[in-house]
């Protein structure tokens, strides 16, 4: 299978679900978007990342990047290679003087340290048409991660159902316009609810 390029354009914040974050990455030279649901402390790896910030003492995926250094092991590639019943899975894909391994990883685990080893990000395309999202123009990667946080408001389940499936495809059109993808990630299971059936 053919690997895509994937790059992180935004974080997300939900103010209906508390620490709920989503990171949004996006197809290289492609109009095609992934959001991927994260948690807060995550979420805040990766925008420390991002925002090239030093706290005080080394967080987490500091200390990992660190260790992974000190003993001369390097981090090529992460590769987001399954999705099942909604989550995402993903690989490390890393190398010692002797050998180059694959690690199983969360894949917010492995996006904060895509961004701290500065590595490219991979997907394939049965995850994108799985999961992923079509813009209708290119959005810009994020260099500012502060741009990039935006509150979120949900339509519960409830309201979801009682739409039809045309008021529902507008809708969504909407709040990807508007980029609200954690909303437009309950409207497209929706609609592939309805597809099913």
């Amino acid at each position: 299978m053919k690997k895509i390029e994937l790059e992180i354009v935004a974080l997300s914040h939900s103010i209906t679900q508390t620490q709920s974050y989503a990171v949004v990455l996006g197809e290289v030279n492609g109009l095609r978007r992934l959001p991927i649901v994260i948690g807060g402390f995550e979420a805040q790896a990766i925008a420390v990342a991002l925002e090239r910030m030093s706290p005080s003492r080394p967080l987490t995926h500091d200390l990992m990047k660190n260790f992974m250094m000190s003993f001369n092991v390097e981090l090529h590639e992460i590769i987001i290679n399954n999705l099942q019943e909604g989550i995402f899975y993903s690989k490390l894909v890393c190398s010692s003087e002797n050998d180059t391994v694959e690690i199983d990883s969360r894949t917010s685990d492995a996006l904060a340290l895509a961004v701290r080893f500065g590595c490219p990000i991979y997907t394939f395309d049965n995850i994108l048409d799985q999961a992923g999202v079509m813009m209708d123009d290119d959005m810009k990667p994020v260099t500012d991660i502060k741009e990039a946080v935006a509150s979120t408001t949900s339509s519960s389940n409830e309201d979801l159902n009682r739409m039809t499936l045309d008021e529902l495809n507008t809708l969504l059109t909407e709040v990807l316009e508007n980029e609200d993808y954690i909303k437009a990630i309950r409207i497209r299971d929706e609609i592939k609810s309805r597809n099913k059936n």
